[in-house]
């Protein structure tokens, strides 16, 4: 069985949030990076980028705030909500473990 790596929940930036810990928009900025911490990088992409979609002007820098991820991202998942023909059915996706591997202490046994 495979064990996935549980994704940390983002704290959001923006001026409400620093303000007004335990406001209405506060709370729903938390739940937004709460979702998000639970999808993989394709449905986090889309997600994202349906809520620029619904929502005006100005929005993606309000969500590049709450969410962390970059505007290249957003837009990219914009793009695959409006073009779901052209977005592949197999993005990029990383398994688990991928990456560079941690650097060992080099020890010497005498």
């Amino acid at each position: 069985m495979k064990k996935r790596r549980r994704s940390s929940v983002h704290a959001c930036t923006c001026a409400t949030c620093q303000h007004h810990p335990y406001s209405a928009v506060a709370e729903e900025h938390r739940a937004i990076n709460r979702v998000l911490a639970t999808l993989d990088e394709r449905n986090r992409r889309r997600f994202v980028g349906l809520l620029a979609l619904q929502e005006s002007q100005g929005s993606l820098q309000r969500l590049i705030e709450i969410t962390g991820l970059s505007r290249n991202t957003i837009g990219r998942g914009q793009e695959e909500i409006r073009h779901p023909r052209r977005a592949p059915s197999r993005g990029r996706i990383r398994q688990p473990g991928g990456g560079r591997h941690q650097a060992e202490k080099s020890t010497r046994r005498s």
